[in-house]
């Protein structure tokens, strides 16, 4: 056992007596100590967020001046107020350590507490639609109650008519059995009659008549029972005569169809065959009217271009190169782009489109907003960084729209935002004949969807023709004639985004196949595009006829691209046709497979291929 030191028990035998104690006066070094921690404890200020420290103070002085005091327990009481100021050391420590634990409980809970709320609400609505399922069930449980009770009085009903039938027909055949029995009594009557009369008139032998009686009763007992067994058993019979002229009709009858679906199968598969053929004529008839427009074009008077270069900056050569390999159509877009861009320069401010829902986000602006003046060699630039940091960040599935505008934020400041989009997005609308600002112009405005950037560079159904056509194309400019082309320089670009005839040519062919594609599908939906709508189901089968080598993830994706939903889903709603081919041309589109009437391609030469 742990014992007392010997002075506490000397103490516990001095204090013993309770009365004692109360008697004796308290010593005066101890009232200067309680005096001087009253003054201490009331001149501090216990409302600061420390006041356990602060008040902790007077009494750490008081226990220094009792220490230094007692000469003889000084090394003792040091030791004591040591480990208790190492102890409350330890704690503060500890106390700060879990500060930061204290927050992120904190904020955790609030956290939890979110969720939970989320959680209770989601529930809530679910909870909500199973009541309602719930009641529609026992709507539906009642209703097939009342529908088994129903049957169940008819069950009855039924049960009582067969019960009455059968007591009819029972008595039926009682009353027939009786009548039966009767006719026999009667018959056997009226020969005991004629036996009488015979015996009285010829005077013959009593006992041969009786035996003839007698035989003569038992084969009418035999023959009534056998025409009774008959009757019964014979009474649904159809007469064999019936029977076989019914037979011989089926028979004509059978023969008829068979002959009359014959004629029907040849007739519709020469249905068919008309319809492939109209079909056919049709689209060589369109191709004929666009021949014969493109001929008419060809034919009209042509305009002076040469003299566009008299107000085009740059003079006659830079219109000769603005204006090389185009048509009347491409110059005068061209021609407009020009004009624009000259008096895009001249304008110093644009006005904003203000903060309306429709305005698109990266536009969303209240009063005027300065012409940054860019050159469309600063714009590529700038659109060319943008789709690349797109591509990088592809994963956060973010829009263009929304990232255009948090890049320009980024980049220059939210002040200034608003002054490089809108004349990023001017110059953009002006400047069409640059494939990348048109292309960054149709996809930021949701005419097209977003480009695949790893689209492989591979032509496994070109044609013969246009196969010459890309080689034709990546010869430009090159003075060698030999069979080795130097396909780096086919994908360069200027310092404005225009690219060699070889890319241009491949874009141009890219829209024409996908034109030519999109036109056999909806010759091929045929009498569905005169309801003007279109199944998804439908569609599939006139995916899989015009392209037999199709295959389900990109049909799928295709499905997705007309009727606006996810590949997984794809849903089984109507859309308009116009509407559905619409969304197809603005799509990635294009065949996979050859087509059924022109077979597979015919694969370039060694020498020619890319």
């Amino acid at each position: 056992k742990n014992h007392k030191p010997c002075f506490v028990d000397d103490i516990i035998r001095a204090v013993g007596n309770k009365q004692a104690l109360l008697t004796v006066p308290k010593p005066r070094y101890l009232e200067q100590l309680e005096s001087y921690l009253r003054k201490e404890l009331q001149s501090l200020d216990l409302t600061k967020k420390n006041s356990q420290e602060l008040k902790l103070q007077p009494y750490r002085e008081i226990f220094e001046f009792f220490i230094d005091n007692f000469k003889t327990y000084k090394p003792l009481l040091s030791a004591i107020k040591n480990e208790y100021e190492v102890t409350l050391a330890h704690q503060k420590k500890t106390i700060r350590a879990l500060e930061p634990l204290k927050a992120m409980v904190t904020t955790v809970s609030e956290e939890c507490t979110r969720q939970i709320l989320a959680l209770q609400e989601k529930e809530k609505d679910e909870i909500n639609m199973l009541k309602q399922e719930k009641e529609r069930l026992l709507k539906f449980i009642d209703n097939m109650k009342e529908e088994k009770n129903s049957l169940q009085t008819q069950v009855e009903h039924l049960q009582t008519s067969v019960a009455e039938e059968y007591a009819h027909y029972l008595n039926e055949y009682g009353a027939r059995k009786l009548l039966l029995a009767k006719l026999n009594d009667m018959y056997n009557e009226q020969l005991d009659m004629t036996r009488h009369q015979v015996q009285d008139i010829k005077g013959e032998d009593v006992v041969k008549l009786t035996l003839a009686l007698k035989v003569a009763r038992q084969d009418l007992t035999k023959a009534q029972v056998k025409l009774n067994t008959i009757v019964a058993d014979y009474e649904d019979v159809v007469p064999r005569r019936d029977f076989e002229s019914l037979e011989k009709k089926y028979s004509d009858l059978l023969q008829e169809i068979k002959t009359l679906q014959k004629n029907f199968d040849q007739l519709h598969k020469e249905y068919e065959t008309l319809l492939e053929i109209h079909r056919e004529t049709a689209e060589e008839r369109d191709n004929f009217c666009t021949e014969l427009q493109r001929v008419q074009r060809n034919y009209t008077p042509r305009p002076n271009w040469p003299k566009c270069s008299e107000v085009i900056p740059g003079g006659a050569d830079r219109w000769g190169c603005l204006a090389e390999g185009k048509s009347s159509s491409q110059l005068v877009d061209v021609l407009l782009e020009e004009i624009g861009t000259g008096a895009l320069k001249e304008i110093n401010v644009f006005p904003g489109w203000g903060k309306g829902d429709k305005v698109p986000v990266y536009l969303r602006h209240e009063g005027e907003v300065k012409n940054k003046k860019l050159t469309k060699k600063d714009v590529v630039n700038i659109l060319k960084d943008v789709w690349k940091e797109k591509i990088a960040l592809e994963q956060q599935q973010s829009s263009l729209p929304e990232f255009f505008l948090s890049y320009l934020q980024k980049k220059y400041g939210d002040a200034a935002a608003m002054e490089w989009s809108y004349t990023l997005y001017e110059t953009m609308r002006l400047c069409r004949s640059n494939h990348v600002l048109s292309s960054f112009y149709n996809i930021l405005t949701g005419k097209v969807g977003n480009l695949q950037p790893n689209a492989a560079l591979s032509f496994p159904l070109k044609r013969k023709e246009s196969i010459q056509e890309l080689l034709h194309a990546s010869r430009y400019k090159l003075d060698s004639t030999e069979d080795l082309i130097d396909y780096i320089s086919l994908f360069k670009e200027d310092e404005e985004g225009n690219a060699e005839p070889f890319i241009a040519k491949l874009r141009s062919q890219y829209v024409r196949e996908k034109q030519e594609y999109l036109k056999q599908l909806k010759s091929k939906l045929g009498d569905l595009f005169l309801n003007r709508e279109v199944k998804a189901d439908d569609l599939k089968g006139a995916f899989c006829t015009i392209d037999p080598d199709i295959d389900d993830q990109t049909l799928d994706t295709y499905i997705g691209l007309a009727y606006q939903v996810r590949r997984e889903q794809p849903g089984q709603e109507v859309v308009p046709v116009e509407t559905a081919l619409e969304r197809l041309l603005a799509g990635d589109v294009r065949r996979v497979g050859p087509s059924p009437r022109e077979g597979k391609p015919e694969k370039p030469s060694s020498n020619s291929s890319l």
